[in-house]
């Protein structure tokens, strides 16, 4: 072959493979920051918290089983979840406590536990479009409309049972809007010393850098269920909510819909009976998450919060069967275990300077507005419910429901609930 053509070959060679090169990095999608939500790491990273103990920032199971003591549950794939005593802290078993994962709605256990004590339950909001604006694509609603009036007991309803970011958005805009309800958030998350959780909105929908962990939400759980309110909400079953106002024949009329706790372990599903002695408390699903859950159960006078998080078998109500396995687990091996860490108290309580705002109302009753009646009220209106409130998740759970009463923050180094535990037969 004659030198020049050669020469060129090797030239069109060259061009040709600069072209394909050009051609790949202009059709390459940009590498983004937040292409990679947050909490989706395969494996744990090697350095995560010790808040709470040294095990608890190890990967993987950390349990100390004692003679006699059953063996935790194999069927059990959530990438993080943790057993406690509710009362004493001691956490009997974890995995991947302290595991920095997006946490779904259950991030709304902290905004209930910040914003809650701030308004009467007898307090009316009108709603205005702005309150709306902000939700994610495809949130969950409770079914708000826009220039109805709902009084915060109604807002409350819609934000435990139906997992209601409408609802969320409307208490924020009462509280001084999302970016002021973000930042209180933060700063009880950082009291309470749940030191994983960064919050970027306040109804847990899916957001670059939004995490918590297993550790974080059986935290916020833990002091949510010191405010009777809190209580009252997350073992509620089922509750009429209201409707639209619509024209009639002679003026108008506002109905109401029914809604039900999305809290399966609390109402049962299909090939899903209710956990006995179950309370509460928060359930979350999202694309990023997975599923979530924090519960609380009582039995035989003790109370164990369970936390599961984004179980990898994609099975239906896997994140509850996991939770049961793991409450059923908890309940036999209690005394038979070496706790492996603790759930800390506030920092408040640490240095015996008394509670944050939030922290500090166990009975939702601080804040702007808040009428003494409301609590004297409370048992009358949860009769009136009916097959709702305390009354139906006493008879949906077969008579054993923990009910926490109030009382004072004990400042000591294990930070115990208060009263536990009064027991009420099935109605």
């Amino acid at each position: 072959m004659p030198a020049y053509n050669t020469l060129n070959l090797k030239r069109r060679a060259t061009y040709l493979v600069a072209s394909v090169a050009l051609l790949s990095i202009s059709i390459a999608p940009p590498a983004l920051a937040d292409d990679k939500p947050a909490g989706s790491q395969a494996k744990p990273p090697a350095d995560m918290s010790t808040v709470g103990g040294v095990r608890l920032g190890e990967a993987g199971t950390q349990v100390d089983l004692a003679n006699g003591a059953p063996v935790l549950p194999k069927d059990v794939a959530a990438r993080s979840w943790i057993v406690a005593d509710a009362e004493s802290g001691e956490v009997l078993a974890s995995h991947n406590a302290h595991w920095r994962l997006a946490p779904a709605s259950t991030m709304k256990m902290l905004f209930a536990d910040t914003v809650l004590p701030k308004f009467s339950k007898t307090q009316k909001h009108k709603v205005e479009p702005s309150d709306l604006a902000g939700m994610g694509a495809g949130s969950s609603l409770v079914g708000i409309k826009e220039e109805e009036t709902y009084t915060v007991h109604d807002l409350w309803l819609g934000v435990f049972l139906r997992s209601g970011n409408d609802a969320v958005h409307v208490l924020s805009a009462m509280n001084g809007g999302v970016d002021q309800t973000v930042k209180e958030m933060q700063e009880h998350a950082e009291e309470l010393q749940a030191l994983d959780t960064h919050v970027i909105s306040p109804d847990g929908y899916d957001a670059p850098g939004q995490v918590s962990s297993a550790y974080d939400l059986t935290l916020f759980a833990r002091s949510g269920l010191q405010k009777k309110d809190f209580r009252e909400y997350c073992s509620t079953v089922r509750a009429q909510f209201p409707g639209e106002t619509k024209k009639t024949k002679n003026g108008t009329k506002r109905g109401s819909f029914e809604i039900q706790n999305t809290n399966r372990l609390l109402t049962g599903d299909y090939g899903l009976s209710p956990y006995k002695g179950i309370a509460g408390v928060k359930n979350g699903n999202t694309t990023n998450a997975g599923a979530t859950f924090t519960g609380v159960a009582e039995r035989d006078g003790r109370v164990l919060l369970v936390t599961v998080m984004n179980p990898e078998t994609k099975v239906s109500n896997e994140v509850y069967k996991e939770t049961a396995r793991l409450f059923d687990w908890g309940f036999q091996a209690a005394g038979k275990v070496r706790p492996v860490g603790e759930l800390v108290p506030p920092k408040s309580a640490e240095t015996g300077s008394g509670t944050s705002g939030a922290a500090g109302s166990q009975d939702g009753a601080a804040g702007p507005g808040k009428d003494a009646s409301d609590t004297k009220a409370e048992p009358a209106a949860a009769a009136k419910e009916g097959s709702s409130g305390i009354a139906t998740a006493l008879a949906i759970t077969g008579g054993l429901l923990v009910v926490l009463a109030a009382g004072m923050f004990v400042v000591r180094r294990r930070w115990p609930l208060p009263d536990l535990v009064r027991r009420r037969p099935r109605p």
